[in-house]
């Protein structure tokens, strides 16, 4: 095999990694390894892109490749100081090579000179998790992530709501001032937001899969503001619904309206083919609605 390492580019590989992403969730086992392709294009398009100026550094991401096909990817979501790592179930002989790149490559600088970096390893993934204990990790159950699944069906979908609320997506109406609003405070942000940040809700808009139509609101009609919001991301060539975000104004908690939006964006999304809901969250509030776990991914930290 030739077997070539180098350095991402957005703009050429982008779109090559979503699709290898894709290609390669389909032939997984139940438990997945990799990141479904939504969550890569949401963190592409994040307003944080720009905020952090991570554009800047996404050349720190590592691309492998055989006879010029993508056979495995390290990369950072939010910030430097964190890597995750993706490979087709016929490489996994990378591993070790991907975790050495990860530690050369993704530390994030503290102020003492030291690094230190987070891996993300899969439960199930024991031969990686012995990797990153042999280089002396440690795990970091604070910073895990634990997802859940839900198997959809009509009769789960069903949600009552508040008369004086309605319901509608952003194809119904794309206010941006108002979807900015209820992003800062339903994230309990104090005060109002700033008006520039509404640069970051468009930049959010322009990801290639971003669909107002499956982008539900609850809206309260005597002021007409989003009050709840549920973002969610179909993956047709798999058939699930990636949710994100969910959002719901602190004035307006405890009144459903945070069920309603998300049962009515699974329910949007199962009318197009979806037969399974993802979320990075075990949160009561997902148990609730009919959310199960499904895996964690470790976080291990190292500094050095």
């Amino acid at each position: 095999m030739a077997i070539k390492l180098r350095s991402y580019n957005f703009k050429k590989d982008y779109e090559r990694v979503g699709k290898f992403l894709l290609n390669n969730y389909k032939i997984q086992t139940a438990i997945p390894f990799n990141w479904c392709q939504p969550r890569w294009e949401y963190m592409h398009f994040h307003p944080y892109m720009d905020e952090r100026d991570l554009y800047d550094v996404l050349n720190k991401i590592g691309i492998w490749e055989d006879k010029g096909k993508i056979v495995g990817v390290v990369h950072f979501e939010d910030e430097l100081g964190q890597a995750y790592f993706e490979y087709s179930p016929d490489y996994l002989f990378l591993k070790k090579e991907m975790l050495d790149y990860a530690l050369q490559n993704l530390g994030k600088e503290l102020e003492s000179g030291r690094k230190f970096i987070k891996v993300f390893v899969n439960e199930f993934d024991k031969e990686f998790e012995e990797l990153v204990k042999k280089e002396k990790f440690t795990k970091d159950s604070k910073s895990s992530e634990i997802n859940s699944s839900m198997k959809i069906s009509l009769k789960k979908l069903k949600y009552s709501l508040p008369k004086r609320f309605n319901i509608q997506s952003l194809a119904d109406e794309n206010d941006l001032t108002k979807l900015h609003r209820i992003l800062h405070r339903g994230f309990n942000h104090q005060g109002e937001p700033l008006p520039e940040g509404i640069e970051g809700r468009k930049k959010m808009q322009s990801a290639p899969n971003y669909n107002k139509s499956l982008n539900i609101v609850a809206v309260e009609p005597k002021n007409g503001n989003y009050v709840s919001i549920c973002g969610s991301w179909y993956d047709s060539v798999n058939n699930f619904v990636y949710i994100e975000p969910v959002a719901t104004n602190p004035d307006y908690r405890f009144l459903g309206l945070g069920k309603a939006v998300v049962l009515e964006a699974i329910k949007r999304n199962y009318e197009i083919g979806a037969t399974l809901a993802l979320v990075g969250s075990f949160q009561d509030f997902y148990k609730a609605i009919g959310f199960k776990y499904y895996f964690t991914n470790n976080c291990w930290v190292k500094y050095f």
